[in-house]
């Protein structure tokens, strides 16, 4: 008979994985203290990411049950991952565990939009930009041609003056 928190932890972690759209990391938290635990799941907070621990069975049936494939790196202690935006949480997880001395947390695989992940696909995929960083460069480029044309027009626009000027000094001369 299961127990009520386990059927509550489910449901949650089910309904997390449905608003998620089978997107998320499995990560590997075993050596941190809860105060670097913290840190991390601020890390992951400020970069629109939460970390959700539980346990490798309960995960492996909401992931069946949701129709979902079932991920090689469910063993040992695990906690999933959920985020808005993948580069990110990679890159926020690649940066805690340079700085943490025991290398920690390890990333051990995902999902991205349901199809899996390996601990070296998450590792690629945090030296990508981030969407905000794509979203400026995507800016920039727009913006370039429009800056060249309004630096023409005024170009002319000076050149009008500067050649008027000429004539008006010619004709006080």
């Amino acid at each position: 008979m299961p127990s009520k928190r386990n059927i509550a932890l489910l449901a949650a972690l089910k309904e997390n994985l449905e608003r998620a759209h089978g997107s998320f990391f499995l990560v590997n938290y075993q050596g941190l203290s809860a105060k670097e635990t913290h840190a991390l799941r601020q890390a992951l907070k400020e970069k629109g990411a939460r970390l959700f621990v539980a346990k490798n069975t309960l995960i492996r049936i909401a992931l069946k049950e949701l129709g979902l494939p079932e991920l090689d790196g469910l063993s040992g202690p695990s906690a999933v991952v959920f985020y808005g935006d993948p580069v990110a949480a990679a890159k926020a997880l690649q940066e805690f565990s340079r700085k943490n001395p025991k290398g920690i947390p390890q990333v051990k695989g995902g999902l991205l939009q349901g199809q899996p992940l390996s601990a070296k696909d998450l590792l690629a995929l945090a030296e990508l930009p981030t969407m905000d960083e794509l979203r400026a460069e995507l800016v920039g480029v727009l913006q370039a041609p429009m800056a060249e044309l309004v630096g023409v027009l005024g170009g002319l626009g000076r050149e009008l003056v500067g050649i008027l000027e000429a004539y008006a000094e010619k004709k006080a001369a």
